[in-house]
């Protein structure tokens, strides 16, 4: 029997002033997310939904396969890494969600907690 959470998920954000313009309202941050497999069979990642709110609570949706053009299976006490990115219009922001997974026949959920986003200095 698979556990609720199949997946321990671990998220790493930063801003990169570089490739944002204040001044234009782009704002953009790279995000890495490091999962482990915590179950006893292999987990194929095969879409991922996330909910993204910026600074002023607009909400937008994105949802489609994989992570990063790729569907790994990640095996039984296995780490997959990637990194990506979201251009927000606010200097802070959250993002959630979920990935859903294949573990044979079946198909299980692992719920992404929020995280935030920020440019140094926007919070106090």
């Amino acid at each position: 029997m698979l556990p609720e959470q199949p997946l321990r998920i671990h998220v790493d954000c930063h801003y990169v002033p570089e490739h944002s313009d204040p001044a234009q309202h782009q704002y953009l941050f790279h995000y890495t997310i490091t999962l482990r497999n915590i179950t006893d069979s292999p987990l194929k990642l095969e879409r991922r939904q996330w909910l993204i709110t910026d600074g002023d609570g607009q909400q937008s949706q994105v949802e489609g396969p994989g992570v990063v053009g790729e569907t790994p299976t990640i095996a039984p006490g296995a780490q997959y890494r990637y990194t990506s990115s979201v251009l927000l219009p606010t200097p802070i922001g959250t993002m959630q969600g979920f990935y859903t997974l294949r573990c044979g026949s079946k198909e299980v959920r692992a719920v992404i907690d929020p995280f935030t986003l920020r440019q140094p200095g926007a919070l106090h």
